[in-house]
């Protein structure tokens, strides 16, 4: 953040509640004001909203978008002051207009914060650096002991920073609490609309039974289908939006390669949460249920280590992609930093899978035209354990607990 409050003059902090923007951003901040817990300064939007602005540089307003009439008051101090990184603006839901996205350019810079990956829990070792690997580096660990037991605790824990030193069941209870405010409260504030708690529920419950798949909107509909009667698509889209805007979900889009052969891309998205701890909440799991339900912690882990993958593209400037065509060929991650500095990735929860994942992804890169798109710098396999290595294929085996930025 001090890197960009260099040369911007303000920073936008955006991520999902309880993700650690504000303690992040108090860190920097000279002064502050808390605009969800600030009466006053609430009252005074509609007196003199500069006051609100003036204090010590870095000034940070949290919770900006409880007033986002603050919005263009921030924009026109910028443009009148000199110098750099004047403000930091921390947000848990996006407004509906979402007027950032059209008046902040060249003023503002963007910083998503998502929930700590395992390597920032001190879960991982990071003795295998994604950017290194996406550049063409060598994947070399020793072996990385995550027993399932262990694995299952940290995908219901979750990233979530008050749950760091957490016992197991208060971090359950906050999982679910914070889906409970999400139904009853968090979503109407959004957009105004109140909504039934109880459908809220089923919505969720439907994207967490299909977490890490290309569960289309219709499928969900269906699934949420309930006394009330059937959801129409209208809604179903309103629904996501908002948990989208809330930055509660975040969906994997796809990848669109040129290809050497006449497959046919698919172009559905893969669904998640912002953490896979809220899908475990949103059913009520525990780490006993994943323990009974391989196939399902199987997604659960694909989606933490999906998680993991953005927080460290995220600072290499990369973006993360699934790719799937119309011969169900699948990969479940590919990190695309532009031409010939991307990597492609089947993630597995148990190692007896690595020799199938390893064939699917030589299959997968055989179909892409590499005249294109560059040659892939690595294809790996990324598991719950083990040593770190690359086989006689050329595909890489990572364990998930050697994995860092």
């Amino acid at each position: 953040m001090t890197e960009r409050l260099s040369w911007s003059g303000g920073v936008l902090v955006e991520g999902p509640r309880a993700c650690g923007k504000t303690e992040l951003a108090r860190q920097v901040a000279v002064s502050s004001v808390f605009l969800d817990a600030d009466q006053q300064a609430r009252d005074m939007m509609a007196v003199d909203p500069r006051l609100i602005l003036e204090g010590e540089t870095p000034r940070l307003i949290d919770e900006w978008q409880v007033e986002p009439r603050i919005w263009n008051h921030v924009r026109r101090a910028i443009d009148e002051r000199v110098g750099r990184g004047h403000f930091i603006l921390t947000g848990s839901a996006v407004p509906p207009d979402d007027v950032t996205r059209h008046t902040g350019a060249g003023r503002i810079s963007r910083l998503r914060l998502r929930p700590m990956s395992l390597f920032e829990l001190g879960r991982s070792t990071g003795g295998v650096s994604l950017r290194d690997v996406v550049h063409g580096g060598t994947v070399r660990s020793p072996n990385v002991e995550l027993s399932a037991d262990r694995l299952a605790g940290l995908v219901c824990a979750g990233g979530w920073p008050e749950h760091h030193r957490s016992p197991e069941e208060k971090a359950l209870s906050a999982c679910r609490d914070y889906l409970e405010n999400i139904c009853r409260s968090d979503l109407r504030r959004v957009d105004g609309v109140r909504r039934d708690p109880d459908r809220i529920r089923r919505f969720l419950r439907s994207l967490a039974r299909n977490i890490a798949t290309c569960a289309s909107l219709a499928t969900i509909r269906r699934d949420v289908a309930g006394p009330d009667g059937a959801m129409t698509n209208r809604t179903a889209r309103d629904y996501l939006t908002n948990l989208e805007r809330l930055m509660v979900v975040e969906d994997q889009p796809p990848w669109s390669p040129r290809l050497r052969s006449r497959s046919r891309l698919r172009r559905g998205p893969k669904r998640h949460f912002v953490d896979p701890s809220l899908a475990v909440a949103a059913l009520r799991a525990t780490p006993g249920h994943l323990l009974r339900d391989f196939e399902w912690f199987g997604f659960l882990f694909e989606s933490m280590v999906v998680r993991d993958l953005r927080v460290y593209a995220q600072a290499m400037d990369a973006d993360v992609f699934h790719y799937r065509d119309e011969t169900n060929l699948e990969v479940d991650a590919i990190v695309d930093a532009g031409p010939d500095r991307w990597a492609a990735f089947e993630i597995k929860l148990g190692t007896g899978r690595i020799d199938d994942a390893a064939r699917s992804l030589l299959k997968f890169a055989d179909r892409i035209d590499t005249e294109r798109c560059g040659e892939p710098a690595a294809l790996g396999v990324i598991v719950g354990t083990g040593y770190g290595y690359t086989r006689k294929d050329g595909v890489a085996v990572i364990p998930i607990g050697a994995l860092g930025p």
